[in-house]
């Protein structure tokens, strides 16, 4: 057979399996040209069809038909999973494509890819849509970050020093080589290398990089957290531009600052912080008023003032877009000389400040209120412990020292539980969410966790803080101006079907259109089930079906607050969108509101709102990741201990439980031994086939853990009481209409709400509480 009959009996074999691969062997078997010489002409066609670029060598070694230049493709993220397959997201609100682990073209996790479709979604089985990745767009990860090795048994060819070890789970399948170009590092050292190749047919499960920074040392303290800091890419250090400016700012408030300002400094004004606060950028103060109503002033500190747009500190700032909480460190928007100086609300000092003062009524309505910009001088620097002796414990040791200012706090209490109420009657949404805090040794090891108790203290600072960002947002808002809010949509109709239909199964029947879902009507529901065994399960349920608050410039209210407008005023030390705000409180002030710059404010703050949003993010999962790596450490040093915890979801795969210091593990469906374990989707449930033991959110449990894998912040439990379990009757109820979903556990299939799920309750539920939690 001729070169050219071969080719096209190889395009034929492709064609006609254009969703299947096929080694160089399976090619020459079809074709029954099994004999060396044949074999060498195969390879040769193989080889000229690659070049003409009519076939793909895929990562696997293996042959499948090029991309048709006439296939309708889409493009979307792709996420990748520890076991070779993966899932591409082209709409949040559609099925994820299905990827087998041989069509993915070696794409890495987050990557922009281009996507075929292979299979349309079948609805009937549970089963998404399959594609193949015909084209990566755009790789997302450039830099790797760990530690330099030699593996002694390894024949590195001689441009290549050594690797780096991969903790990323999603990475487990590949080698990141170090080329000779760049530094050379000694083993032990972690390094910051940059990515110069891909994995590609010819090198498959091969990345290679030159190493550019040395961070330090496998065994210093803190360097576990440092690795995580460059993993999601936050800067370490501020540049020497933005120091020279910086050094240039005075440390006391001049007297041509303080012109045309009002001078506060005659009030009683306290911030109310933790004890290890340092960056005070909040003080309040209240009184009642004659006709019954209520003054309530909220001063935050004027960064603004020095922070000026166009200048090295303001690209940082904006850079960085907000300050960041990690267990043993902060990483700062703004350099300390401000956040913890002249920016800071420090007792007996005068600062510069904008101010937001309300009168409120009995009702808790804002009936009239101004934004300026003032002087201010704080009274005294109070803590929630502080104020929660004066208030709750009535400690009078506490009382006697403050004794003129206890009046105050009272008014304050006072004030706080008609602005709850408020809230409450308006129908906000209130998730109960315990916040742990690691406690690191001198070295970085954790010792313990503790949870932080909200006392009345942090409620009536948030209650004031709430207050503020509203009526700063109702006033622009009604002024038809350009202008940055805080919004939090109404959830989307097919997340409230779903929350429906999971209510409808545990008895529960609630009026309302999923169409016009009211923040009352949720609420009625959170509260139907306070108290209940089932509250637990509504409410995680519940937050998962909400959408997440971001940043924006169209004003369409605060859902989970149920407020018609919000924006984020009261923290510019630490968000860049307050610092925002500020600058359009003044900028309005100064130039009206008919001011020829609203074409250019109206293209700027949508862009300044999606890189904030997206930098929440960042500090959201760099937070999340450097908590689930400490939890994991501590309890690594607790294998073998029995915990009382409770079911925080139920997936296919087994059950992810809480412990009562808000660590969260896995217990596999493999360590579920004393029955076969069915998974109801619908009712969100895993119930035995013959003992009828249900597991569902929210139920109380006791385990034994058994494993902590601490590269990757996995920890594993098994059941230490499965006949303490409620039985039920599910299975034979729902059964019938969850065999999709029991076949597809059966058989291993992962879907989209599982593959994200798995990801989220690694690390805990913190991404959906965030979203709600509007501390100052």
């Amino acid at each position: 057979m001729d070169r050219k009959k071969i080719k096209e009996s190889l395009l034929n074999i492709l064609k006609n399996s254009p969703d299947q691969e096929f080694s160089v062997q399976e090619l020459a078997d079809d074709l029954m040209m099994k004999k060396s010489d044949q074999f060498k002409q195969i390879v040769q066609a193989l080889a000229q069809l690659e070049q003409e670029k009519k076939i793909t060598l895929n990562q696997n070694g293996a042959f499948t038909l090029a991309k048709d230049e006439n296939m309708a493709t889409v493009t979307g993220e792709f996420h990748a999973t520890d076991r070779g397959f993966g899932f591409v997201t082209v709409d949040p609100e559609q099925p994820d494509y299905f990827i087998n682990p041989t069509q993915t073209m070696a794409a890495l996790n987050g990557d922009q890819v281009e996507v075929a479709e292979l299979r349309a979604a079948d609805p009937k089985m549970g089963r998404g849509p399959e594609g193949k990745i015909v084209a990566i767009v755009q790789h997302v990860l450039t830099q790797i970050v760990g530690e330099f090795f030699i593996d002694e048994h390894a024949e590195y060819p001689k441009r290549i020093i050594g690797e780096v070890k991969l903790k990323d789970k999603k990475l487990n399948r590949y080698r990141f080589l170090i080329v000779d170009q760049g530094l050379h590092p000694v083993p032990g050292e972690i390094i910051l290398a940059q990515i110069t190749s891909y994995p590609n047919p010819h090198l498959p499960g091969i990345l290679e990089g030159m190493a550019t920074k040395v961070i330090g040392n496998v065994n210093d303290p803190g360097i576990d957290i440092l690795q995580v800091v460059y993993q999601h890419d936050l800067p370490t250090a501020f540049p020497d531009d933005v120091m020279k400016q910086v050094a240039k700012i005075p440390d006391e408030v001049t007297a041509a600052e303080k012109r045309d300002r009002i001078d506060l400094t005659d009030q009683d004004l306290v911030t109310i912080d933790s004890i290890e606060s340092k960056d005070l950028d909040d003080a309040v103060t209240a009184w009642k008023l004659p006709n019954g109503h209520y003054h309530l002033g909220v001063h935050i500190a004027d960064v603004s003032h020095y922070v000026v747009p166009g200048t090295p500190l303001d690209r940082e700032a904006y850079t960085r877009g907000t300050s960041v909480y990690l267990a043993d460190r902060v990483i700062p928007m703004l350099p300390p000389k401000l956040s913890n100086g002249i920016c800071s609300l420090n007792p007996q000092v005068e600062r510069l400040a904008m101010s937001c003062e309300m009168e409120i009524d009995q009702q808790g309505k804002v009936v009239s209120h101004r934004i300026f910009p003032s002087v201010i001088k704080t009274t005294e620097r109070m803590t929630y412990k502080a104020i929660n002796n004066i208030l709750e414990s009535h400690d009078q040791k506490t009382i006697e020292r403050y004794q003129r200012l206890v009046p105050m706090f009272e008014t304050m209490a006072e004030l706080h539980k008609i602005l709850q109420k408020m809230r409450h009657r308006r129908g906000a949404i209130e998730f109960e969410d315990d916040e742990a805090k690691i406690i690191l040794d001198s070295q970085g090891h954790p010792i313990d966790i503790v949870l932080r108790q909200r006392g009345l203290g942090e409620k009536l600072v948030e209650s004031f803080m709430l207050a503020a960002n509203e009526t700063v947002a109702a006033h622009f808002h009604q002024l038809k101006v350009p202008f940055i809010y805080r919004i939090h949509e109404t959830p989307k109709p097919e997340k409230m079907l779903t929350f429906m239909e999971m209510l409808s199964s545990i008895g529960l029947q609630v009026k309302g259109n999923v169409h016009d879902v009211k923040p009352k009507m949720l609420q009625d529901i959170l509260k139907e089930v306070a108290g209940k065994p089932e509250e637990t399960m509504v409410s995680t349920m519940l937050l998962r079906s909400m959408q997440q608050a971001k940043y924006a410039i169209d004003p369409l209210g605060h859902f989970g607050l149920g407020a018609q407008d919000y924006t984020h005023f009261t923290s510019p030390i630490r968000r860049y969108p307050d610092l925002l705000v500020h600058r359009l409180v003044r900028f309005y002030r100064e130039n009206g509101i008919e001011t020829d710059e609203k074409d250019r404010l109206k293209e700027e703050i949508p862009e300044i709102a999606l890189h904030s949003s997206q930098m929440e993010r960042r500090a959201v999962d760099t937070e999340r990741d450097t908590d689930a790596m400490k939890k994991a450490e501590y309890m690594a040093d607790h294998v073998g201990d029995e915990f009382e915890a409770v079911v925080s979801s139920v997936t296919k795969f087994g059950m992810f439980v809480s412990l009562p210091n808000t660590v969260e593990g896995l217990v596999h469906i493999n360590e579920m031994h004393d029955d076969f374990y069915e998974f109801l989707e619908k009712q969100m449930a895993l119930v035995g086939r013959k003992t009828k033991r249900t597991y569902r959110i929210g139920q109380p449990i006791k385990v034994k853990l058994l494993s902590v894998d601490t590269d990757q912040k996995e920890i594993n439990f098994k059941i230490m009481n499965p006949q303490a379990a409620p039985k039920t009757d599910l299975l034979k109820k729902y059964g019938s209409s969850n065999q999709a979903a029991k076949r597809s556990h059966q058989h291993g299939f992962q879907n989209k709400n599982n593959h994200r799920n798995s990801k989220q309750h690694r690390s805990g539920f913190r991404p959906f509480k965030e979203q709600l939690k509007h501390t100052h």
